[in-house]
């Protein structure tokens, strides 16, 4: 949270069994426009819900949770909830709509998740890109939040996260051993694209890709992301593509053999219009 919230107000809901031991926790980054007070999702950070300590009573403890919320006095309220969240007892205040994302569960045999990217598309892609890039695995941070920058720009479109912010998370995350860096070049040096990965023991997610705007997106993209399958094959379980309604995206998640699966995002507005209000889509 202090890497993707630097320099903003964030802060943890706890809440406690009788003996006082922590089982549940809700962090959050707190926004104040006009007035308003309002909680949202931190940047690259598609899930922020509750943790619940295996084996107690979820209820009290939302219940916990959200008395802490209150007390806060916000005037909208909205978090995305790990699709690991199945239950919404003491949420009954808060709409709850569920989202799409995609999912590959077991990613710890490389090569049966190779043989489920579709063979006509995928396949024949990383098959295509192996024959005239490799990997560079010394990118550095600063590298890729400046190809980050030019690939938004060659589509005509602003980057959204700033160089800086770009550079700490990806920084933190592999040094921490929680993040993976990896390039692919041609045999004359030349920077094909880039992608960047987070995980933990149970599951990887891809937060950022970018691509030499004169390259083969499609292929570099693919081939990027199956290297990035083998990395993450001995360090966690499963993998995540983090959702997306559109139809072109969502298919081609599919093409590699992920499965929709589904999240809740969790919203509660005190005052009418707060989305409008505040700008927030």
């Amino acid at each position: 949270m202090e890497t993707v919230c630097h320099g903003k107000l964030w802060d943890v809901a706890l809440a406690y069994d009788e003996q006082q031991n922590i089982v549940g926790a809700l962090p959050y980054l707190m926004g104040s426009k006009m007035g308003l007070r309002y909680i949202l999702q931190p940047q690259l950070t598609q899930y922020n819900g509750p943790w619940y300590r295996e084996g107690t009573d979820q209820g009290n403890t939302t219940r916990q949770l959200t008395a802490h919320l209150k007390k806060l006095h916000l005037a909208l309220y909205l978090q995305n909830f790990a699709p690991s969240i199945t239950h919404f007892a003491g949420w009954e205040k808060y709409e709850v709509s569920p989202r799409p994302t995609y999912r590959i569960d077991d990613i710890t045999n490389p090569q049966q998740v190779f043989d489920n990217f579709d063979k006509h598309q995928r396949q024949k892609a990383i098959r295509r890109a192996q024959k005239v890039l490799h990997i560079d695995e010394d990118i550095t941070p600063d590298q890729f939040a400046t190809l980050h920058a030019e690939y938004w720009q060659s589509r005509g479109k602003a980057d959204l996260l700033s160089h800086d912010f770009i550079q700490r998370v990806v920084s933190t995350a592999v040094a921490h051993g929680n993040g993976i860096l990896i390039a692919a070049r041609d045999a004359d040096g030349r920077l094909h694209g880039a992608r960047f990965a987070v995980y933990d023991s149970r599951c990887g997610y891809s937060l950022m890709c970018a691509f030499h705007p004169e390259g083969h997106h499609n292929a570099t993209s693919s081939f990027l992301l199956w290297e990035i399958f083998q990395r993450l094959a001995s360090r966690t379980r499963s993998f995540d593509f983090e959702g997306s309604r559109e139809p072109s995206i969502a298919l081609s998640y599919s093409l590699y053999g992920s499965y929709p699966a589904t999240y809740h995002q969790v919203f509660r507005s005190a005052i009418p219009f707060a989305k409008k209000l505040l700008k927030i889509q």
